[in-house]
């Protein structure tokens, strides 16, 4: 490919893979495999040794997968990433891969219900700390920080609170103090490339916008290559001393010969060396074929978004509207500068009648699908409080947006007329239920 492409819309189509060395096929092969042959004893024992690169085994590397890792790294003009089973677990590995027990990471308060229960629950009972600050002013950041501190995360459109995080004020808190700052990207693809505000990791759920399609789940981590993680030792010490699983490889040191991706490595091989949750070749070949519409989708998912936001902010039955178009102040000024090529695909609003009309809006629809996802090209629809979010205290519900009348639509690629036939349909059946009242 040339090395003059550099757009991410072309770069989705291309990067990574031309066709096939022996038949010339163009699309990528599933490579459905969990094993592959070692041309001799010393080849295989350069490579789990890590004296040269290749396939071992499925768990830790996979061809078709390595097309969509290579694939990614160019959209969002990183230099490596990881494949991974699924969004959580790209959000755990991570922060698992700089923090160890009795380290912290400070978190932004906007965040999926799911990431929520990871960081405030599972990764707490493995000793490690996630302190929890209003991204609104990002001196708070610098606030929660302390000589433990390894990582600062957010999500770039939070979901559902939809307010942009401010990307590079935070970067630029964390990288004199040797802090990185990983964004969860999901929900604005190609509309923001965190890398060019300054992060250092990027996360994905691919099972959302960039598979598009509803049928594969999977994760992925993005390494930017952009931070100099052998800086501040003393802040790193994941990566800037001995590993024992590596007869003392340090990886800043280490994987020096091959480019500033000693985080992508050490995650790949020793994360999911051990942990194992890798994303099944299938998955990858899926999600390869979703990417490569993606920039159009994304498109239209904005388009469609902003008319439905515009339609709700007529009807009575509305009370608020949760979309960056509506907002005002600093959350208006962030989604002007960071989000370029449209607001997103996701609309919230709170109906008068709290939860019973939320409940009745959602049976009442009929284009829309009912599920706990997002990005699909299709509309779905859900109420957090009492799904995705239903876990939090009420308290961290309304840390994170949700409340008792909120309802997240993930405004698909359907005519607008028809989408918004439908949410008419919802609305009038909650609107029977605020007359009732």
């Amino acid at each position: 490919m040339s090395s003059k492409v550099q757009y991410p819309e072309t770069l989705a189509l291309h990067a990574g893979w031309r066709a096939d060395a022996s038949t010339g096929a163009v699309a990528v092969p599933i490579y459905q495999t969990t094993s592959y042959q070692f041309r001799d004893t010393e080849h295989a024992s350069n490579l789990f040794a890590l004296k040269e690169l290749g396939n071992i085994y499925t768990r830790i590397m996979n061809p078709t997968n390595d097309v969509l890792e290579k694939r990614v790294a160019a959209v969002e003009g990183g230099v490596a990433a990881l494949a991974l089973a699924s969004g959580q677990a790209a959000s755990a590995f991570a922060i698992q891969n700089v923090a160890r027990a009795g380290d912290n990471v400070v978190s932004s308060t906007d965040l999926y219900g799911g990431t929520w229960n990871l960081f405030a629950h599972t990764l707490k009972d493995q000793g490690l700390e996630v302190r929890f600050v209003d991204p609104i002013d990002p001196e708070n950041f610098r606030r929660a920080t302390d000589d433990r501190t390894r990582a600062y995360y957010a999500e770039t459109l939070p979901n559902p609170k939809l307010t942009v995080f401010p990307i590079a004020e935070v970067a630029a808190i964390g990288r004199p103090l040797g802090i990185p700052l990983i964004v969860d990207n999901t929900a604005a693809p190609i509309l923001v490339r965190p890398f060019d505000h300054g992060a250092a990791v990027i996360v994905y759920s691919t099972t959302k916008y960039l598979g598009g399609h509803g049928n594969s789940i999977g994760g992925l981590i993005v390494d930017g290559g952009n931070f100099d993680w052998a800086a501040h030792p003393q802040r790193q010490p994941a990566l800037n001393t001995p590993d024992p699983s590596y007869h003392g490889a340090i990886w800043t040191e280490a994987v020096k010969p091959l480019g500033p991706v000693a985080y992508a490595i050490k995650a790949r091989v020793t994360l999911l060396r051990d942990i194992g949750a890798a994303l099944s070749p299938f998955n990858a070949f899926l999600i390869l074929q979703g990417l490569e519409t993606l920039a159009l989708r994304i498109g239209r998912h904005a388009e469609n978004a902003q008319a439905v936001a515009n339609y709700l902010l007529k009807r009575p039955e509305v009370v608020r509207v949760i979309h960056p178009s509506v907002q005002t102040g600093i959350h208006r000024e962030r989604a002007e500068r960071y989000l370029k090529g449209g607001l997103g695909g996701l609309v919230g609003f709170e109906l008068a009648g709290g939860r019973e009309a939320g409940r009745r809006f959602i049976d009442a629809l009929q284009l829309f699908y009912h599920v706990a996802n997002i990005g699909d090209a299709r509309s779905l629809a859900i109420h957090p409080a009492s799904t995705t979010h239903s876990q939090l205290t009420p308290e961290e519900q309304a840390a994170t947006g949700v409340s008792d009348g909120y309802v997240r639509l993930s405004v698909g690629i359907e005519h607008i007329d028809d989408i918004i036939a439908d949410i008419e349909r919802g609305l009038g059946a909650a609107g029977q239920f605020d007359k009732a009242a």
